[in-house]
Parts: C-alpha cells; structure tokens; sequence
C-alpha cells in the first residue's frame, strides 16, 4: 500500500492579496466625464468629479452625482 501524499508546506510568510482592478481604463473614464458621472470610492464614502482620483481608486465606481449624494457618498474636498 503506498504512503498519502504529503500535504504541501504552508509559508510563514502572509502572501498580500491581489489589488482589486477596480480602476477605470482611459476610454471609461472619457466617457463617464462626458455623461457627468463621479467616481465614487467605494472605501472612503467620497466622490470626485474630476482630479488625480477621478476613476484610479482601487475599488470604485462611477455614478451620477445625484446618486452618489442619496447612497450617502461626500464630496471630496479638492474637487
């Protein structure tokens, strides 16, 4: 009878998990800002209409202002 397989060796070290990709390629960003969307991180609760932020958070989303505003998102204060 041939001896199980031994389990593989768990590291030491903790492995960090992946960055969400989240982030908005150049041809959606273009199109949210021509239809007026924000870009809502999900995270901080912030919205942004434009700016370094604007779709590059790791985990967002884009939206009408007015829907950010009633999901209880805030303004970012640079913008």
């Amino acid at each position: 009878m041939a001896a199980p397989a031994a389990a593989p060796a768990k590291s030491a070290t903790k492995k960090s998990a992946p960055a969400p990709s989240n982030n908005a390629s150049d041809s959606d960003i273009a199109a949210a800002k021509s239809s007026g969307k924000v870009w809502v991180n999900l995270d901080s609760k912030v919205y942004h209409k434009s700016g370094r932020w604007y779709g590059k958070t790791k985990s967002g989303k884009f939206m009408t202002e007015d829907e950010a505003k009633a999901a209880g998102y805030k303004a970012a204060q640079g913008d």
